[in-house]
């Protein structure tokens, strides 16, 4: 995906009318979005997917980049749910995206010596039955699984084997631990991944394309409340340009965003009731940590439980990723931000379980995600729904559905009952392919995998730089390849970059979507949570080596560099404030509005 290709879906967006509509219109880039996009055009559909701002750039590039079964939900009581995520664990790991999935060791530590041993125990026996008798696996290809195609089953830990794995870990606190095995992502990659999966089956995919309007196809409401749909109006955020999207089902997976979505299908104003399909926003924070300040054995992380919600402290590359909190979230949902409260909360909780304590200097980036909390759905329209334990589809106009709740694991049943309940009148036995569908990059990966130590010796990489960028790319690292090929300068890092490759931010640019220096710096790559500060250092290299394929002049160039700027700056403001409402005022006052360079004229003022 590039602008020639988000250029041709725009074109075929206004090529649709009322008598030839797309089959299948989806509202929403993240997860779920891009998810569903991909299990319409597995049934053979025409398919278009609009996103208001960038590929996950809300909630979908901000979770703690897990793929597991949630221990939480044992205590519940709830198997069947614990169950579903578990196999779809397994599913990624072993078939639809094992070069995007990782196992990942965890150690729970505890301080009573037999209690916690019996009681911690019994649920994580619990968890390694549920996982293997959650689905028929398939034989793995990392070596961290076994070889039925299982991550392994837990183990115990005595309080000296608890040290030798994870020496950072408060010897005097802790008796012991149990380790068990769940799974780690890339959040962003993998809703990128979808969205191009979809898009090689045919399905025409247009980010910073903003849903204004929703067009009726009778002015007669229905027992939902509201007149048939038949597509929506969109902005095209880069030029100012409105479009007419026709199409026979709509599909709202808007996340955080689906009360205001609401509000449009419904002509309300803001604040009115109406919507039947409820979501609230929870917080959720990370920061991350160098690598060197929490002594640990290679690829291997630490859960507990804290008094509102769980931390994690979680190993990615060269540095660690601490989290989280849940607190309710009552700014506007496009302005979240970690401020200082939640830092040190975070801080206080981790420095708990740790020897030595970390502070604020230590922490080098930050980011908080919104969890969309579905709300019980009211009664009367129980009858236009299709309810589970974690998420809700519900009809909310003919020709209008919507789906929300859930989580990042489950993201596939999601959009596949999504798609379900959107298509069930309109198209018979179109069924969905997405269980047994590699994800672009997934089909061959294992083949790239034995070629890595040769892989390594011919670009004169170290095996870690290899894996890393099998994790990346999978079976597509043969194009990145490509591009080194044709000129080799690409393969050196760029500077102050944390190891990625020059080539990489040319493939961003020619095929995964990225528009603006922040898709470039926080999603295409991590650098805006990675490194001190927060990628100004490798931004000029960055803009050079994209702006030829982006089309970028001398005044577009100043811009972007001077917004991405600005946006660092915001964070950093943000993270001094101690209130959410200080961090969401310091957000809208500083951060510019990249994505509607075209239609601004003073955009280094403009307001996100």
């Amino acid at each position: 995906m590039n602008p020639a290709t988000r250029a041709a879906a725009l074109d075929a967006f206004q090529a649709t009318t009322a008598e030839k509509p797309l089959d299948v219109l989806v509202i929403g880039g993240g997860v779920v979005g891009a998810a569903a996009a991909f299990d319409a055009a597995t049934r053979g559909l025409s398919v278009g997917l609009v996103e208001a701002r960038d590929l996950s750039q809300g909630t979908s590039s901000r979770s703690s980049k897990l793929i597991h079964g949630g221990l939480r939900y044992l205590q519940m009581l709830d198997f069947k749910l614990v169950a579903e995520a578990l196999r779809e664990r397994n599913l990624l790991l072993t078939k639809t995206a094992p070069h995007l999935v990782r196992p990942l060791p965890f150690v729970f530590p505890f301080e009573k010596r037999i209690f916690d041993r019996a009681f911690i125990g019994s649920g994580v026996s619990l968890y390694d039955s549920l996982s293997f008798g959650s689905s028929a696996l398939h034989s793995g290809l990392r070596s961290a699984i076994t070889s039925s195609g299982r991550v392994p089953f837990h183990r115990h830990l005595t309080r000296k084997g608890l040290q030798e794995r994870f020496p950072a870990l408060d010897k005097e606190k802790f008796l012991g631990a149990l380790e068990y095995s769940d799974a780690q992502v890339d959040d962003a990659r993998l809703v990128l991944s979808l969205a191009r999966s979809a898009h090689s089956l045919g399905a025409h995919i247009a980010t910073r394309t903003e849903v204004v309007d929703y067009l009726h196809t009778s002015e007669d409401a229905g027992e939902e409340g509201m007149p048939p749909v038949g597509g929506v109006v969109v902005l095209d955020r880069e030029t100012g340009e409105r479009i007419e999207v026709h199409a026979q089902q709509t599909i709202m997976a808007a996340g955080v965003w689906t009360g205001h979505q609401q509000q449009l299908a419904y002509g309300q104003q803001p604040g009115e009731d109406g919507p039947a399909l409820r979501v609230l926003a929870s917080k959720g924070i990370h920061i991350t940590v160098p690598r060197e300040r929490i002594p640990a054995q290679d690829h291997v992380g630490v859960i507990t439980q804290t008094e509102k919600s769980v931390l994690f402290i979680i190993p990615m590359g060269h540095y660690w990723s601490i989290g989280t909190t849940d607190t309710a979230w009552h700014e506007p949902v496009d302005a979240a931000a970690p401020n200082a409260a939640d830092i040190d909360y975070v801080l206080d909780h981790v420095n708990a379980v740790l020897e030595s304590d970390l502070t604020t200097e230590d922490v080098i980036g930050t980011w908080a995600g919104l969890r969309p909390l579905l709300q019980p759905v009211d009664a009367d329209a129980a009858s236009s729904s299709k309810v589970s334990r974690e998420h809700t589809v519900m009809r909310l106009a003919p020709g209008l559905s919507a789906v929300a709740g859930g989580k990042l694991t489950t993201y596939r049943p999601m959009a596949e009952d999504a798609v379900d309940f959107a298509i069930a009148e309109s198209f018979k036995d179109r069924d969905s392919l997405t269980e047994s569908l590699p994800l672009i990059g997934g089909q061959g990966f294992g083949e790239w995998v034995e070629r890595s130590s040769q892989v390594a010796a011919d670009y004169g990489w170290s095996q870690d730089t290899v894996d890393r960028l099998l994790g990346r790319y999978g079976s597509l690292l043969g194009e990145l390849l490509a591009l080194i090929d044709e000129d080799s300068s690409l393969g050196s890092e760029v500077s102050g970059g944390a190891g990625y490759l020059r080539a990489e931010y040319v493939y961003a640019a020619r095929f995964e979507g990225a528009y603006h220096l922040e898709d470039f710096l926080e999603r295409r790559t991590r650098l805006f949570h990675e490194v001190a500060d927060r990628g100004l250092g490798a931004m000029d290299e960055v803009v050079d080596l994209v702006a030829e394929d982006l089309g970028w002049d001398t005044e577009r160039v100043d811009y972007e560099k001077r917004a991405y700027t600005s946006y660092v700056e915001a964070h950093r403001a943000a993270e001094q404030t101690r209130t959410d409402a200080e961090a969401a005022e310091a957000l809208s006052r500083a951060l510019p509005a990249v994505q509607e360079l075209a239609t601004t004229e003073e955009p280094d003022e403009a307001v996100s």
